[in-house]
């Protein structure tokens, strides 16, 4: 979609984004970090599978916010509120490994997790597991189907 028609569906001129933002990515870049914040809200109090379910439900939600976010379009080094927002969202998620004992390397593991549910997620918006999708509990027998911990902690 074009600036101005963002503009347009909003109700105001096609000049008015320019007021506060300085181009097209500004404008993009803060939507994205929004997204993130929204996606933190949703993984906010969870943990382990529960966590990933909310993560899966938040990009069926929202799928055009989820691959602004995610598609690459924008470089995180570029736009500095977007990568401290993505940063945050990344923290609470290896917060949530770092609070487990029985996690050996909770850096990987958050890694691995992140990987998994974003790989479902971004597989579904993209119409794989059609069928098996429809089914309430498909997402969480996914994400229950792979173990992060590899080994305990020693004492």
């Amino acid at each position: 979609m074009k600036l101005r028609e963002a503009a347009r569906r909003a109700g105001v001129s096609h000049n008015a984004p320019y007021r506060h933002f300085p181009d097209r990515d500004a404008l993009l870049a803060a939507l994205a970090a929004e997204g993130f914040r929204m996606l933190g809200e949703e993984l906010d109090g969870r943990s382990g599978g529960d966590m990933g379910e909310a993560y899966v439900r938040f990009a069926l939600a929202h799928p055009n916010r989820f691959r602004l976010m995610f598609g690459g379009q924008l470089e995180l080094r570029k736009h500095a509120g977007l990568r401290e927002a993505a940063g945050r969202t990344y923290e609470a998620l290896l917060a949530a490994f770092r609070a487990r004992r029985d996690v050996a390397n909770p850096e990987r593991a958050a890694a691995a997790a992140w990987s998994l549910v974003h790989g479902l997620a971004q597989l579904m918006l993209d119409g794989h597991f059609s069928e098996g999708a429809k089914r309430p509990d498909f997402v969480r027998e996914v994400i229950g189907a792979v173990r992060f911990a590899a080994a305990q902690r020693s004492a």
